[in-house]
């Protein structure tokens, strides 16, 4: 995926994103500097600073409540920032709100385009909202329909589209006024992973076609992976690293991943494991399983069943892969993010009040 020049990789230990002041790109899309959002005592956003270079897919990661929705609703002046600045198409969000909003698409997480209108009448009506032209409305609405290929169902009743196809909608509603920088908060929450990549090739595709900046959130690694140039790691409101996919797995020790199940857990294995040489890091990831960071996938293996042949233990399954960004995303939060995802999934669940609880 073509990307302009980057900088350097800049990369914090729990730090304020000052740490990061070598990100600064010339004349960005997109500047944050020291940004901070409080709630009452709750500082939701803790002094991030980053910069988005003009044509590029920037995203920020991190696991529910880390901070990446904050960030996006405060450069797209849903809220006010308490402190520090945001800049976007060369305008102070904070002094010139309104100038911000008509260089900017914004597509949030929920599906929020009328279902009981056509997907026309939706896109029709969000252009009128941005004082859109009638003929210059008519040019874009047919431009965007042929962009997210929706052109066979302009006329359908957005209700009946499939979920793949509703979230078309709505980037193609996020385009119609023809924007210069397009935020999108969780693309593809929800989305089947077909209906995903397709999503991912289409707003690649997007950013060529139509010279667009995008700076989206998300918890998928492989999202991140795939479809970004750069990628921001937030955690707990602070930015923890900043790179390309590339550059930050590259500054995860080990160069390679062996994962491994024995079919029998003991409590010595973890412990057995981080005394092979080479082995920089083990994740116990279930009964059995085990995720080993190593500079020698091919050496660690051997090891492996070695030891297992000593002990009379049985391998169940045995792979060695490159290092991923879950790898990296422990390596600067020390958790897993798809262990966040559980957490926050239980929590809501946890949440449901049933019939005949107390109130």
């Amino acid at each position: 995926m073509s990307a302009p020049t980057q900088p350097d990789i800049a990369i914090g230990s729990n730090s304020t994103s000052a740490s990061f002041a070598s990100d600064a790109v010339e004349n960005p899309a997109i500047a944050v500097e020291n940004i901070v959002k409080r709630y009452g005592a709750f500082e939701a956003v803790k002094g991030v600073s980053f910069s988005v270079a003009d044509g590029e897919i920037f995203g920020l990661l991190g696991p529910n409540g880390a901070g990446k929705s904050t960030l996006i609703r405060m450069m797209t002046t849903l809220v006010p920032i308490t402190s520090g600045k945001a800049t976007v198409a060369g305008f102070d969000v904070a002094k010139d709100p309104d100038a911000v909003r008509r260089k900017i698409g914004v597509i949030p997480q929920a599906l929020t385009s009328d279902p009981d209108l056509t997907v026309e009448e939706n896109l029709n009506i969000y252009a009128k909202l941005y004082s859109v032209p009638r003929a210059e409305r008519e040019k874009n609405v047919a431009e965007v329909l042929e962009a997210v290929d929706l052109v066979k169902w302009r006329g359908a009743p957005v209700k009946t589209l499939s979920g793949g196809m509703r979230r078309r909608v709505e980037i193609a509603r996020g385009l119609v006024h023809n924007p210069h920088i397009f935020f999108l908060d969780e693309p593809t929450t929800g989305l089947d992973p077909v209906s995903r990549i397709a999503v991912w090739e289409m707003l690649d595709k997007l950013r060529k076609t139509r010279n667009l900046t995008m700076l989206l959130t998300t918890h998928y690694m492989e999202e991140a992976d795939k479809l970004c140039d750069r990628i921001a790691i937030v955690d707990h409101g602070k930015l923890v690293a900043l790179g390309t996919p590339l550059q930050l797995k590259q500054n995860v020790p080990g160069a390679n991943v062996v994962e491994v199940h024995f079919d029998r857990e003991t409590e010595q294995w973890k412990a057995r494991l981080e005394k092979l040489e080479g082995v920089t890091s083990v994740q116990s990831e279930s009964a059995g399983f085990y995720r080993v960071l190593t500079s020698s996938g091919s050496k660690t293996t051997m090891q492996l069943v070695e030891l297992a042949a000593s002990l009379g233990e049985t391998l169940t399954s045995l792979s060695v892969q490159n290092t991923t960004l879950d790898d990296v995303f422990v390596h600067y939060t020390g958790r897993q993010l798809r262990d966040e995802q559980v957490k926050a999934s239980m929590a809501s669940w946890a949440m449901l009040k049933r019939p005949g609880d107390p109130q």
